[in-house]
Parts: C-alpha cells; sequence; structure tokens
C-alpha cells in the first residue's frame, strides 16, 4: 500500500471519545501518521477537508454520525478530489455504516485503513450529494424531530419512539416520479431513494441497494386505508412486510414533483422542495470498507 497518512475530521462532540484516542494511538503504534481535526460549528468539516487536500493528504476519515459523512464525502468529491475516505461511525443510527459492514467499533473501523479502496457512487439531490439516502414524507418528519437527548438515552429506538407519538400528525403527499421507462403518480406516506439501504435508526427502506452499480433504488409507500397499520410496520421492520403494496424501481435518476412542496432528509439535511431530480454520481468516490461489504458488487 502507499504513503501510511491520513487526517481524521472529527466531529466535536467526540473529541473526549477515549474509545477513538485508544483507535488514534494504536494506529500510530502500527505505523499510519494520523492527525485529527476537530469541528466546532457548521461549515467547518467543508473547511477541514480543503485545508486538508491543500495539505497533500491523500487519504481523509470521517469521524462522526452519517451526517459528518455525508458533508465530508460531499466535500471531497465538489473539490474534485481523487483523495480516498474512511469511515469512523460515531453517530447514533450509523445507518450508512451498519449496513455496508464498516465496525462500530473504532479500532476495528480505523483497520480499514490498510484495505484498498472502492470507488462507490454517490447520490446527487439538487446538487446537494449524499451517501446513503433521500428520504421524504413521514419518515423524514420522524427523523427531524427526534431529540438528540432522546438518542442519547434510547439509540435507534429514539426514532422509533418519536414516530409512535407523531401518529396524529401523519398525511400523505401528492406526487409524481419520472426516470427511464418509469412513471408512477399517487398519493403516498413515505419514499425513500437509496444508495444505501437503511435510513431512520436501521428501517431498510431500499434493502437490495448497492454503492457500484451506477443505479439508486426508489421505494415509494402508497397511501394505504389502514395508515396506523402501514406506518407500524414501517417503524417496526421498515420495507420487509410491506412490499406487496410498495412501489419500488432501481434508476439512474428520478425526478420527484409534489404541488404541496415535501421535507426531505439527505443522511440528516433537512431539504424542503416541490421538484427535485435525483441521480446518480457514478464512481464519484474512493471509499476504504469491508471486501465483503453487502453493499458491493464483486469485482
Amino acid at each position: 500500500m502507499g504513503e501510511r497518512k491520513a487526517l481524521l475530521i472529527l466531529h466535536g462532540k467526540q473529541a473526549t471519545n477515549d474509545d477513538v484516542r485508544t483507535a488514534v494511538e494504536a494506529r500510530r503504534e502500527d505505523g499510519w501518521e494520523l492527525a485529527v481535526r476537530v469541528t466546532w460549528e457548521a461549515g467547518d468539516a467543508r473547511r477541514l477537508v480543503g485545508e486538508a487536500l491543500a495539505a497533500g493528504y491523500r487519504t481523509l476519515i470521517a469521524g462522526g454520525g452519517d451526517g459528518t459523512l455525508r458533508e465530508v464525502a460531499e466535500a471531497m468529491v465538489q473539490a474534485d478530489s481523487d483523495a480516498s475516505l474512511a469511515l469512523l461511525p460515531l453517530g447514533t443510527a450509523n445507518d450508512f455504516a451498519r449496513a455496508a459492514g464498516v465496525p462500530l467499533e473504532p479500532r476495528e473501523a480505523l483497520a480499514l485503513l490498510d484495505v484498498a479502496p472502492r470507488a462507490i457512487d454517490l447520490g446527487d439531490a439538487g446538487g446537494h450529494l449524499f451517501l446513503n439516502m433521500v428520504t421524504g414524507g413521514f419518515g423524514s418528519k420522524i427523523t427531524a424531530n427526534t431529540s438528540e437527548d432522546l438518542k442519547k438515552v434510547l439509540g435507534g429506538a429514539a426514532y422509533f419512539l418519536t414516530g409512535l407519538t407523531h401518529f396524529a400528525e401523519v398525511h400523505s403527499a401528492m406526487g409524481s416520479f419520472r426516470g427511464p421507462d418509469f412513471f408512477w403518480e399517487g398519493e403516498f406516506l413515505a419514499l425513500g431513494i437509496g444508495n444505501g439501504r437503511q435510513a431512520g435508526g436501521g428501517h431498510p427502506l431500499c434493502p437490495q441497494a448497492v454503492l457500484n452499480d451506477g443505479l439508486l433504488d426508489l421505494c415509494i409507500i402508497p397511501a394505504p386505508q389502514d395508515v396506523v397499520g402501514t406506518l407500524t410496520t414501517l417503524l417496526s421492520g421498515g420495507i420487509l412486510g410491506l412490499e406487496a403494496v410498495s412501489v419500488s424501481a432501481r434508476l439512474p435518476w428520478v425526478e420527484v414533483e409534489a404541488a404541496e412542496g415535501l421535507d426531505l432528509n439527505l443522511d440528516g439535511e433537512p431539504l424542503e422542495s416541490s421538484r427535485l431530480r435525483v441521480s446518480a454520481r457514478v464512481g464519484a468516490l474512493r471509499l476504504h470498507l469491508p471486501e465483503d461489504s453487502p453493499l458491493l458488487l464483486p469485482g
């Protein structure tokens, strides 16, 4: 392998994480020159990516939750960099890392620095890049309304509890979805456009998605008569159990229109839009993943 030098961009909330410190020190003992920079406020991750690339770092590490991973990945691609990225998942849900098989224990996660990076796709939602998934409808509301304190106490189960407490706010949205040889229009409760497979604390909305096929997986949950029953199934097991009523497709791009507007979530970043084109950026990022990652096609 090449130069054993990397820079870790660490979310400020994890600055006192002893497990992270121990993992970094272990990698240094293994011969890695590993620098650490900590974020403090919005925009720091992007700034630190720019500084790292300007300093000649060829490998970066994103340490934090799904939002931090997305922000670092987006900044790298928008800088037109071919540096590689490793993930140190430290969030509550860690949806992308869990689906990709990235270890949640810091020392094991940093061991992936020794695995050659693979080119993966990213999603592009109107110029906003994402690693994992765009969600909309009720599922997006759950993610936005789940408090940090509740996530600290309950972990991923916090999303389920928040969903239960927001049943009274449930309403469907009217929208249309258009892609190559695909069109669907109607009322829906939730949608997922996945580069990865799960969102909202472990709910597998796009269980067949992979990262290096040049496609995005679309899943639409049409509005049913039994709203409560459908949402209970969705919250407890994701799309599994709703295959018979869901609409799915695998597309290089999809255009979503909703006259009343949609509240969307891109790996933790809120976005409002009445019309949005979401497409796959093929091979946009070099990512260190387990060789047997479920999200990678072989080869």
